[in-house]
């Protein structure tokens, strides 16, 4: 497909553009294939604002006369709006944005075409990788092992070519687990405890069904897993009554008669159709212009989005002690266990693991447990707060991930090696973004679309020498020891950044925050150097 196609105007000139934090600018608007580009035409101003298309959530088209306004709602949560003079040309931008905003094929996105001057495509891709992390820790040779069982994607479409599976499980009975496991997502070891040997597992639901269908294979499986220890713990982030209903479409959860060396817990955790709800509704709190706090705080409470990073920091929380205090090892899961699974097995090695905190730890964390590990960003992904449609599969799960590691993150601000500005950067990039990283809903979907050889890779990117020291944190104080967020209600706050960055006060605040770094970075400059420090 030829991008021309879809563009019947290409450059408009006398354009106002009015965009958040900016007064109102006159110019020049044109459209390729993957970005609107304004250059301010105003005298003595050479301001331009490039916006890639993928970021446009909704359109809305105004017409007055000869000539039109669109507003233009994105996913990182802007709102522009375009005074275009001419009817004809207002409709044929419009048509433009709405069709080339919503490319369906991934190899026609932006990050097939990207090419950054100083790297090449021939360059490392990515931080880590199953064969990486198992080679890091030699405190696991002895019991567990590295199986390339799912080699070919056909035991689970949505997990790496390998993964971590105790030693004395062979390949021939973990096909027979994935078989009895939603979407072949057999339990696979995603974090090894160094203090006390324990290990957090991670699947999809067992496939039951209404009949309690048993597979030996399975209790096999989870009993070497806490082989010598007297017990393990399964937590289900759905609640008793989901995982029962369940049973009725073939899914279900583990028996007590079948499984007695593991208990289970269960913490229902919104996901879906109600977590995207959610969103939606704080963000159109967040924009209401009333400025009456009683309207403000209920409106906030109303879209319960806060109850949603509490439940899954105090799962989090669960889980970590279940491993860090009372040393037992624990399986995570949920249905499919590709979003609520992900989000509190990543919260709970932040919690525990300080090697997870370092800046290039946290993004090795995240290449593990969320692009290697299935989790379908592109599904997810697909639209954030203002889109009308309303598609099934889209949810902001790893977007409640980058609010619930604030909180961690703002609560214990020496204790994070990244900033604030990170998380601002990723929850941008998962929607719409230069690199590959999110791109597809698995490892064999980037695999067959060669995103590896045909993309660049974000982390390497944020890891750069002129990118990291703008995302890392200059307050950082390394610490052994784990850290348990408060979840009061009165503890968890409002991301202020993220979903009010375009408003003033997010900008003061942004300001300040900027300010400050650089005085703290000033002062270990000095300090290094062995130069006084007045305060």
């Amino acid at each position: 497909m030829e991008f021309s196609e879809h563009i019947k105007t290409a450059n408009v000139e006398d354009v106002v553009l009015r965009q958040p934090l900016h007064p109102p600018s006159r110019g020049t608007l044109c459209i390729t294939g993957h970005h609107l580009l304004f250059s301010d035409r105003e005298e003595g101003s050479c301001r331009q604002v490039l916006l890639l298309l993928r970021n446009i959530d909704a359109i809305e088209k105004r017409m007055s006369g000869s000539s039109g306004t669109i507003t233009i709602k994105c996913k990182d949560l802007r709102v522009l709006q375009l005074d275009i003079p001419g009817m004809e040309q207002c409709l044929n931008i419009a048509h433009s944005i709405e069709t080339l905003s919503c490319l369906d094929r991934v190899s026609e996105m932006y990050p097939f075409f990207y090419r950054p001057a100083d790297v090449s495509l021939q360059d490392q891709w990515g931080l880590s990788s199953p064969e990486k992390h198992y080679n890091q820790m030699k405190e696991l040779h002895d019991r567990w092992r590295l199986s390339t069982v799912n080699r070919g994607y056909s035991v689970c479409p949505s997990y790496p070519p390998a993964v971590i599976v105790p030693k004395n499980i062979p390949d021939a009975t973990l096909e027979k687990v994935a078989k009895f496991r939603q979407g072949g997502r057999f339990p696979v070891l995603c974090y090894y405890h160094r203090k006390n040997g324990m290990v957090i597992m991670r699947s999809s639901q067992p496939l039951t069904g209404a009949n309690r269908k048993r597979c030996k294979e399975d209790e096999q499986l989870l009993q070497a897993v806490i082989d010598g220890s007297d017990k393990g713990y399964i937590i289900d982030t759905r609640s008793s009554q989901q995982a029962l209903q369940a049973r009725m479409t073939g899914g279900g959860f583990e028996s007590k008669s079948s499984y007695n060396s593991w208990k289970r817990l269960h913490r229902q955790m919104e996901r879906g159709k109600a977590l995207q709800e959610s969103l939606i509704k704080l963000v159109e709190a967040c924009g209401d212009e009333s400025h009456n706090m009683d309207r403000w705080l209920s409106k906030l409470e109303n879209s319960k989005w806060l109850s949603h990073v509490q439940t899954a920091l105090s799962t989090a929380g669960l889980l970590a002690e279940c491993v860090e205090r009372d040393g037992h090892s624990v399986l995570v899961h949920g249905s499919e266990g590709t979003d609520s699974t992900l989000l509190i097995s990543t919260l709970a090695q932040l919690i525990m693991d300080p090697c997870c905190r370092t800046l290039e730890g946290f993004l090795a964390l995240l290449e593990r447990e969320w692009v290697q590990a299935g989790h379908p960003f592109q599904q997810r992904c697909a639209h954030s707060a203002y889109s009308h449609a309303r598609l099934q599969q889209e949810a902001p799960v790893f977007l409640l991930l980058l609010d619930c590691v604030w909180q961690l993150w703002r609560q214990f601000p020496l204790a994070l090696g990244f900033s604030e500005a990170l998380l601002l950067r990723l929850a941008t990039e998962a929607y719409a973004s230069d690199y590959g990283t999110f791109l597809c809903n698995s490892y064999q979907e980037r695999c067959a679309l060669g995103v590896k050889e045909n993309t660049h890779c974000l982390f390497w990117a944020l890891l750069s020498s002129r990118e990291r020291d703008y995302y890392s944190n200059p307050l950082y104080e390394p610490t052994e020891l784990a850290i348990w967020p408060s979840v009061h209600p009165q503890s968890l706050q409002l991301w202020r950044g993220f979903f009010l960055r375009w408003t003033p006060q997010a900008r003061h605040l942004e300001e300040a925050q900027e300010e400050i770094r650089n005085m703290v970075i000033e002062w270990g400059k000095l300090a290094l150097s062995g130069c006084p420090v007045s305060t």
